[in-house]
C-alpha cells in the first residue's frame, strides 16, 4: 500500500469534519453580518484581561477567516491557508504559541513574519452544543509572552460566552442599531413573500443599498457618529417605504428592501425615492453637518430566477455595478440568459477552484449548487478565468465551470 493510500482515510475523515462543521456555521447565518456590540465586548475584555492589543472572535468557512469581531487588528477577513485560528480550531483545548519564531510550524508563517506581525498567539475554539469547532476566540501580541492554564482556561469562558451571545442572536428579529430587520429575520420574511409570488404569480422586486464610502466616516469623525449616520439612514429610508415592504440589515453599512407587488420599472422608481432622500440627509457632527450619498442595485423576479439567493445575488450584482460606475446611482439588473428553473440549493461548503493545469490553486467557499451550476465565495475574484475547474472534496465532485456572473467576491457559475 502506497503512503497516499494509507493516508486517504483520515483524509475522508477530515473532509466529512469540515462538512459537518460548516453546516453547524451555516445554521447560525452569521458570515458578514454587521458588528455587534456583545461580540465587540468581548474582544475588548479580552485585550484588557489578557493585557495584548490584538483579539479576535473568528470564524472560518471554506476560503477565509472572517472576524465577526476584531479588537487592534485592521482586516475584515483574511485568506484560511496561513491562518493562525484555523489550526487552532482543531485543537481540544486551543493552541498557545508563546513565540511564533520559535515554532516551525509558524516561523514562516506570512502573518508571523508580515502584518499584524504576530509573536504570541492563544486561541481555543467555539464550538457548537454538538461539539463542532466553527472558529475561535484568540488573544494576540507583536511580542513573545507566557500563558497560563489558568489563562487558557478564563479564554475558553469567554468562548463560551461568544458562543451563547451566537445562540442568542440566532433568534434575534431585529438590528438593535437601526430597527431595521436581522439579516436571518429578512431572509425569513423574504421566504414566506418570494413563495407566495410565485404561487401566484405575483411580481417582486429586490434592493440592496450601500453607504457610499463609510469607511472614512468611521475614520474620521469614529464609530459613534458612524453608528448615528446609519440609524438616520435606516430611519429616512423606513419613512419613504409601504409597511407592506421588508427593510433589513445584511451588512455593515448594507441595507436590502424587498418590494412585494412591485416590477422592475416600480423598484427603480422606489429605489430613486431612497436614493435622493439619503442624499438630502444631514447628519449633525462635531464637525459640522455630514452629508452622505449611497449606491443602489435593483432585481426583479423573471423566469431565470426562483429562489431568494438568486434574487438577492442579482441585486447584489447591480449594486456592484453602480460602486463600479461612480457611486451614488440605481442601477437595473439584467442578469444573461440562463436554463429557466434551475433552482440552486443553499450550501456551506469548502471548495478549490484551479486553472492552468492544475498550477493555479484559489480555495472557494460554495454557497448554492444545482446539478447545472453554483455560486462560490472568494477573497478575490480578479485573477479567475472565464472557465475552470470547481472541486468539492466532501463531495468527491469535479467539474468544468463557466463564468456566467461576477463580483468582487462572487462567481456565478454554470457547469460546462
Amino acid at each position: 500500500m502506497s503512503r497516499d493510500d494509507a493516508m486517504q482515510p483520515q483524509a475522508q475523515i477530515e473532509e466529512i469534519e469540515d462538512g459537518e462543521r460548516l453546516a453547524a456555521l451555516d445554521r447560525y447565518d452569521i458570515l458578514d453580518t454587521p458588528q455587534e456590540e456583545g461580540f465587540d465586548r468581548i474582544t475588548r475584555l479580552t485585550r484588557r484581561i489578557f493585557d495584548v492589543p490584538m483579539s479576535t472572535i473568528t470564524l472560518i468557512d471554506g476560503h477565509r477567516q472572517w472576524f465577526k469581531s476584531r479588537s487592534g487588528v485592521e482586516a475584515c477577513e483574511t485568506p484560511r491557508g496561513p491562518a493562525l485560528c484555523s489550526f487552532a480550531m482543531r485543537e481540544p483545548q486551543g493552541l498557545v504559541l508563546p513565540d511564533t519564531l520559535v515554532d516551525t510550524r509558524f516561523s514562516s508563517n506570512p502573518f508571523v513574519l508580515g502584518p499584524p506581525h504576530i509573536r504570541f498567539y492563544a486561541g481555543v475554539p467555539l464550538r457548537t452544543p454538538q461539539g463542532l469547532s466553527i472558529g475561535t476566540l484568540c488573544a494576540m501580541d507583536t511580542r513573545p509572552r507566557p500563558f497560563r492554564d489558568d489563562e487558557v482556561e478564563t479564554l475558553a469562558d469567554l468562548s463560551h460566552i461568544v458562543m451563547s451571545e451566537l445562540e442568542l442572536r440566532r433568534v434575534a428579529m431585529t438590528d438593535s442599531l437601526t430597527g431595521a430587520l436581522s439579516r436571518r429575520a429578512f431572509r425569513d420574511e423574504c421566504g414566506r413573500t418570494l413563495a407566495l409570488a410565485l404561487r401566484h404569480r405575483h411580481p417582486m422586486s429586490c434592493i440592496m443599498l450601500d453607504l457610499d464610502h463609510f469607511k472614512s466616516v468611521n475614520d474620521r469623525h469614529g464609530h459613534p457618529v458612524g453608528d448615528q449616520v446609519l440609524a438616520e439612514m435606516a430611519a429616512v429610508c423606513r419613512a419613504e417605504l409601504r409597511t407592506s415592504d421588508a427593510f433589513g440589515r445584511v451588512g455593515g453599512e448594507e441595507f436590502a428592501v424587498l418590494l412585494p407587488l412591485s416590477d422592475l420599472a416600480a423598484a427603480m422608481t422606489v429605489a430613486e425615492k431612497l436614493r435622493a432622500a439619503i442624499a438630502r440627509l444631514s447628519v449633525p457632527t462635531p464637525d459640522g453637518p455630514l452629508r452622505l450619498t449611497a449606491s443602489f442595485g435593483v432585481a426583479a423576479l423573471d423566469p431565470t430566477v426562483t429562489d431568494l439567493d438568486g434574487l438577492l445575488r442579482n441585486a447584489d450584482a447591480a449594486l456592484y455595478a453602480a460602486k463600479a460606475e461612480g457611486r451614488n446611482r440605481c442601477v437595473a439588473c439584467r442578469p444573461a440568459p440562463v436554463p429557466p428553473q434551475v433552482v440552486r440549493r443553499r450550501v456551506l461548503k469548502a471548495g478549490q477552484i484551479s486553472f492552468n493545469g492544475g498550477r493555479s490553486v484559489i480555495d472557494c467557499t460554495v454557497r448554492s449548487l444545482s446539478d447545472d451550476g453554483a455560486g462560490l465565495k472568494v477573497v478575490s475574484s480578479i485573477g479567475v478565468p472565464e472557465t475552470f475547474k470547481l472541486a468539492i472534496a466532501a463531495d468527491q465532485f469535479s467539474r468544468l465551470c463557466r463564468i456566467v456572473l461576477k463580483t468582487e467576491g462572487h462567481l456565478d457559475v454554470v457547469f460546462v
